[in-house]
């Protein structure tokens, strides 16, 4: 199992719960959170390469879901093709590995647990 994390756009929380559906992931969690990448929050994209003085935080989405290692590839590059505007801040996927998932609920584990 892989756990992704998707930091995004707010604007594209949307594509990104109907894709995950559309992949029968049915657990995703969401946060609203603040950040910047490389550029520092510059949106331009005309300071790249530049020192910016500061970060601008800018608003961001952190959904985290847990799927098949099978699926991961499919799922990675549908969301690039899904979510992309081809501008700076379109955000990242973070990819590790989960070693165990357990239902509280049931004690299920592994693949059931999902």
């Amino acid at each position: 199992m892989k756990r992704l994390d998707i930091i995004i756009r707010p604007d594209s929380l949307e594509k990104l719960k109907i894709l995950l559906n559309n992949y029968s992931i049915g657990g995703i969690t969401v946060t609203s959170v603040m950040g910047c990448g490389a550029q520092r929050g510059d949106v331009t994209g005309e300071l790249k390469g530049l020192k910016i003085p500061g970060m601008n935080l800018l608003p961001k989405i952190s959904a985290m879901v847990v799927v098949d290692d099978d699926s991961v590839e499919e799922i990675l590059n549908i969301i690039h093709e899904t979510i992309s505007t081809g501008a700076v801040g379109d955000g990242k996927v973070f990819v590790s590995e989960i070693a165990e998932v357990m239902r509280i609920r049931t004690g299920e584990r592994g693949k059931k647990a999902l």
